[in-house]
């Protein structure tokens, strides 16, 4: 957990000016940065900057000791909400846990449940995904991630109760044969002629590959967004010669370039698993056979490499016609992706229609005088006298129209109207509702007209767009004109 003041952690804090002073090695200007961490709000450094820096920043007069002293109270403020000053620990409310209440099953098949609703299912063509587990009887496992264990809990992590590898989970529903393919995730030099020879003779292959800490951390910023060393090469020669289906299993937390990938028909699945946990081989074997129907969403874009071209000290969000800068984000990158926030298949087909009527108009009361009462605006300042009670619901049917049961996460967007070099698109919320096969349920947003449907103008104010908003789930679009 990030030692975190409300609303802000401390280790995003005043890291740029941080950074530029540290490296300039000048502790003059080191104490600077010390003075401007506690004006801008950070109480507490989670590395030991404070506490190197401050006192002689309060010598230098640079901070002044008011400063120091609201940063204390703020921080046992924290600690008092956290109960450290509640007397015996063992009579409160988390006293009594000990070892016994560490790796419970309950605990073990939460971690597979996280792991499970984590996958995203990117690509599935027909008679792929699921494979049966009585049709499939040898399995071909292969890659350098397909036999990991640590890979699986990236960083920032726990003690695990106990690993299930990938071959593990893949090897209690199907009799499995085991190739890495690499030696590591950077794959120098990949070993193709066992993959190539377990994968000829298997009823289903499965590639399991992408990154690890070596490749992406922090401090680690990796330079490509392909496939690490010759991890393309050993997808390709071993799915050309597969004879069953070839499913491409993507561990990594950052998104990677497998245009190669969703191009050839060869490779007929794809999956992204993130980095899954001590239970991550027990969840992807589950997808993978079908005993869980996967509802996953990717949480970023995937960009293609061509987007490292740009510099990356380049952090505008919106794109430049101009210059050819495309912008940053799904809400206003206008360039190319492989694969799209919000991306995510079923092996269901859920239908979605608006259960009872939206709004189609909004009006915005405004004070007698202000000047869009007199003049044509484009948009207006959000302000609080104008945004009482300025909300309504959209109420969605979901149906299940699929052979299978499973969850629908339902991602309700909303497109402004184009002023203030406004978003595509951004995202108001999102539901997951679990449907058994030909049955229906409802999901409800609650929309708030000035926070949901504003927007930030190039100089940073917040305006409600005036004109047509287009409100949209998947396929489902509903207009709205919002007025005064």
């Amino acid at each position: 957990m990030w030692d975190k003041v409300p609303h802000f952690p401390s280790c995003a804090a005043g890291c740029t000016s941080r950074y530029e002073l540290r490296r300039q090695g000048d502790l003059t200007r080191a104490t600077l940065s010390c003075s401007l961490d506690t004006c801008e709000g950070l109480d507490l450094d989670c590395g030991s900057f404070l506490g190197q820096h401050t006192g002689a920043a309060v010598k230098a007069g640079l901070v002044n000791e008011s400063a120091i002293n609201k940063a204390v109270t703020n921080n046992f403020a924290t600690l008092m909400r956290l109960g450290f000053f509640d007397g015996d620990p063992s009579k409160q409310l988390y006293g009594k846990l000990g070892p016994s209440d560490v790796c419970t099953a309950a605990s073990q098949e939460l971690a597979r449940e996280a792991a499970r609703q984590g996958i995203v299912l990117l690509k599935n063509g027909e008679g792929s995904l699921p494979l049966s587990p009585t049709a499939i009887k040898s399995l071909a496992v292969i890659g350098p991630n397909a036999n990991v264990t640590k890979t699986m809990i990236g960083n920032y992590e726990g003690v695990p109760c106990k690993y299930t590898t990938p071959l593990q989970g893949l090897t209690a529903s199907a009799a499995t044969t085991y190739a890495p393919g690499c030696a590591n995730v950077a794959c120098t030099t990949a070993q193709l002629d066992d993959a190539k020879k377990i994968a000829a003779a298997a009823d289903a292959t499965i590639l399991i590959v992408g990154a690890d800490l070596s490749i992406e951390a922090e401090s680690r910023d990796r330079i490509d967004l392909t496939l690490p060393g010759q991890q393309q090469l050993l997808i390709t020669q071993v799915a050309n010669v597969s004879k069953g289906p070839v499913i491409l299993v993507i561990m990594s937390a950052g998104g990677m370039d497998v245009q190669f990938a969703k191009d050839d028909s060869k490779i007929t699945s794809i999956l992204w698993v993130g980095y899954p946990g001590e239970a991550g081989g027990a969840a992807i074997a589950d997808v993978i056979f079908g005993y869980y129907n996967p509802s996953g969403r990717l949480p970023i874009s995937w960009y293609p490499q061509s987007y490292t071209k740009i510099p990356m000290t380049n952090m505008n969000m919106r794109p430049d016609p101009a210059t050819g800068y495309p912008g940053r984000t799904y809400r206003f990158y206008t360039g190319p992706t492989v694969y799209t926030f919000g991306d995510g298949l079923s092996y269901s087909t859920f239908y979605h229609q608006l259960a009872q009527a939206a709004p189609n108009q909004v009006s915005i009361p405004l004070e007698e005088g202000h000047v869009c009462r007199s003049s044509k605006c484009k948009s207006i300042d959000v302000v609080q006298q104008s945004c009482q009670n300025l909300v309504f619901d959209v109420h969605l049917r979901v149906k299940n129209i699929g052979k299978m049961s499973g969850s629908d996460t339902v991602f309700l967007l909303s497109s402004p109207p184009s002023v203030h070099n406004s978003p595509q698109k951004h995202l108001l919320g999102f539901e997951k509702v679990f449907l058994e096969p030909q049955t229906e349920g409802q999901v409800r947003f609650k929309v708030d007209v000035c926070k949901d449907l504003s927007l930030v103008d190039e100089v940073g104010v917040r305006k409600v767009a005036l004109g047509q908003h287009v409100i949209h789930v998947g396929s489902l679009k509903h207009s709205l004109n919002v007025r005064i």
